[in-house]
């Protein structure tokens, strides 16, 4: 079976911040699997600015992690 995750290593940044975003979808999809819950807190956390914040940074954390395997794409 093929990985869904079978390197970090993008072309350019801009494909680096999706896969950090893909990464962040990911991880709540394996945290909670059930799809019609997550439905459900969407609509709560929509609306939080809180929420909202801590999911930036997450997507920031995972980019960091995308930037330092690519080498900061110092290259492109």
């Amino acid at each position: 079976m093929a990985s869904w995750l079978p390197t970090l290593i993008t072309k350019t940044p801009e494909e680096g911040y999706e896969l950090a975003v893909k990464l962040s979808r990911v991880a709540v999809k394996m945290t909670q699997p059930d799809a019609d819950m997550r439905n459900k807190l969407r609509t709560e956390y929509a609306g939080s600015s809180d929420a909202l914040i801590a999911s930036s940074q997450v997507v920031a954390t995972h980019f960091a992690t995308v930037a330092a395997a690519n080498g900061y794409w110092k290259d492109v």
